[in-house]
């Protein structure tokens, strides 16, 4: 357990594969499978959210549930295909039911984030969800005062949204994630 060393992988194909079926903290426990990550392996987009749930445990794959829909639905409105950006988690695995994944696990699973961002090298960083963004930023300023902001970390450009879940649950957020995903298609030339 804790922060292993990731060997310098050339390639995500690489980098999965030394993830492999991981069972380095306890979230292997409950899983059905480790969620990787998806998309153009060279996107100048990637967004990074908390965690897998239910649907996307089952089928491999980050935002496939209700909020996939609602990030497809917001990745058009940028101007971009979902098959043009990078989709990970911060978390490989789901936690059960859905809880908020715990220090360690983050700091087991944060190595291979670091290195899905360094091999995909994207213009652009959209965290989506409190998570996501306290991490990447390394902030303890919450999403509602950031989103909408645009902000650095190193050397990449941040944007930090609401989780397309937190607009499911609460309507009010969909219009500021409208208005922010807007931005980010302004950003890479798509609007």
């Amino acid at each position: 357990m804790g922060n292993e060393a990731v060997p310098e992988c050339a390639s995500l194909g690489e980098l999965r594969e030394h993830i492999g079926d991981c069972h380095r903290c306890q979230l292997a426990e409950a899983r059905t499978q480790v969620v990787f990550g998806v998309g153009n392996p060279h996107a100048r987009v990637m967004l990074i959210g908390e965690a897998p749930g239910k649907n996307e445990d089952l089928q491999g794959e980050p935002f496939v549930g209700a909020a996939g829909k609602l990030l497809n639905e917001l990745l058009q409105h940028a101007g971009l295909a979902r098959e043009e950006v990078y989709i990970a988690n911060i978390v490989k695995c789901r936690p059960p039911g859905n809880r908020d994944p715990e220090p360690l696990e983050i700091e087991t699973c944060a190595p291979f984030l670091r290195s899905q961002v360094r091999l995909i090298a994207p213009d652009v960083l959209v965290t989506l969800g409190n998570f996501a963004t306290k991490f990447v930023l390394r902030t303890e300023t919450g999403i509602t005062r950031l989103h909408g902001t645009v902000q650095q970390a190193g050397r990449f450009t941040v944007l930090p949204m609401y989780h397309p879940a937190a607009a499911i649950y609460d309507r009010s957020k969909r219009d500021d994630l409208f208005a922010d995903f807007a931005r980010v298609g302004e950003f890479v030339g798509k609007r």
